[in-house]
């Protein structure tokens, strides 16, 4: 079984990190990166570009959307300073707007998201940001997609190669083995967080909700 896949946030660290182990998994067919900046990165003959302004304007773009297998939902943001109207219409109304046109253009198709680890699945919580990230997982898990998965990953260590790595994650990348010592329950590779997203739709999961220990699991299957 080969399989295309659209990925979102390609430009960003766990969107690179992803489309890295797309490009190099021999299961995966195609990849459209779809973004609103183009990827700087490799040049592969598997992967195709759609630059999208708006994310709220994509009928335009709707027959470059159809025939594809999974979406791999990485793009984000981080809260930081945000107010909550804010970062909700980044990271649930954009992210819904868009699994609802796809969900109508390919049917059968698995969705899988990446979320954030101690994300409020109440969606009542104090923290604004895991509040919204739950009520945007629990929101996704309503459409009729063959599967969704949300993923809440913790640290991860960014895959060699990579150009969309700042800051704080490029010190995790030079900590990485100490902290695996250190605290192994909320770390975990990028490459690990790619190949689990490709098995959740080439073999398919338990869980909607995958922890860090799932996404060890499922990567390893």
């Amino acid at each position: 079984m080969e399989i295309k896949v659209i990925i979102t946030g390609a430009t960003g660290m766990v969107g690179e990190g992803v489309l890295l182990e797309c490009l190099s998994h021999p299961k995966v067919k195609e990849v459209l990166a779809i973004g609103r900046k183009p990827y700087r990165g490799q040049k592969h003959p598997k992967l195709k570009e759609c630059i999208v302004p708006d994310f709220f304007n994509i009928d335009g773009i709707q027959d470059q959307l159809t025939g594809y297998d999974a979406c791999f939902y990485c793009a984000g943001i981080s809260s930081n300073g945000m107010k909550e109207a804010e970062y909700s219409y980044i990271t649930y109304d954009t992210t819904m707007h868009l699994a609802n046109k796809l969900v109508l253009l390919n049917a059968g198709m698995v969705f899988s998201h990446i979320s954030g680890s101690h994300t409020d699945s109440s969606g009542k919580g104090r923290v604004m940001w895991a509040r919204v990230k739950g009520k945007t997982e629990n929101a996704l898990m309503k459409l009729p997609f063959k599967n969704v998965y949300n993923f809440r990953p913790g640290f991860m260590k960014p895959t060699p190669g990579q150009v969309n790595v700042k800051g704080l994650y490029q010190v995790i990348a030079s900590l990485y083995p100490l902290l695996r010592l250190l605290i192994p329950g909320q770390v975990s590779t990028l490459k690990e967080v790619g190949q689990a997203m490709i098995n959740s739709v080439l073999k398919g999961y338990s869980k909607s909700i995958l922890e860090i220990k799932d996404i060890k699991i499922l990567a390893a299957e």
